[in-house]
């Protein structure tokens, strides 16, 4: 005698639109993934409020961040949005299909860094009120804007609210350490 196993998805209506918030198959999650333009990023999902990332190349690469917070959201099962604004002025949002080994991200950089981007590159949390007071003196406008389809090549659990996992900038890293995929 078999056993059928059925899952009962959540029915959204325009007066509960809000979809089943299962974050488990992100949450704790290490990826690095390449956009189309060639700009490699790594992220660590810490929570379900905060990510950690690594630039590892591109416009800003050398970039690193750590308890970012952000929106998180499944938008079905087993695909995210994560969102955010930086204390730079940057905004991003990012979609991640996991099995698919897919992510599309949209990135909206005020004018001052498709300028000067390399006043970004270092680790942001040492200084915050440096990043803010370039955002405040902008240029904010034209916002350059960056939408980029990107390949996951590593997907890896590392447990949640882990500090070790993003603790280096991306240069200090072994050679060829984000070249790693599975």
């Amino acid at each position: 005698m078999s056993t059928t196993h059925t899952t009962t998805r959540h029915q959204t209506t325009v007066t509960d639109p809000v979809p089943h918030q299962d974050l488990s198959g992100i949450v704790g999650h290490r990826f690095i993934y390449t956009y189309a333009n060639g700009w490699q990023y790594e992220m660590y999902v810490k929570n379900a409020t905060t990510i950690d990332y690594r630039i590892h190349s591109g416009h800003v690469g050398g970039r690193w961040v750590k308890d970012q917070e952000v929106d998180l959201v499944a938008l079905t099962e087993g695909i995210y949005k994560v969102s955010w604004t930086e204390p730079t002025g940057t905004s991003v949002s990012v979609n991640v299909l996991p099995a698919e080994r897919v992510l599309h991200g949209v990135i909206f950089f005020p004018e001052w860094i498709r300028t000067h981007g390399e006043r970004t590159v270092l680790f942001q949390n040492d200084h915050l009120d440096e990043m803010r007071g370039y955002r405040d003196e902008g240029p904010t406008y034209p916002i350059y804007v960056v939408p980029e389809f990107a390949r996951i090549t590593l997907f890896e659990y590392v447990g949640e609210d882990d500090e070790d996992v993003v603790s280096v900038a991306p240069g200090d890293l072994p050679t060829g350490w984000s070249d790693r995929a599975n």
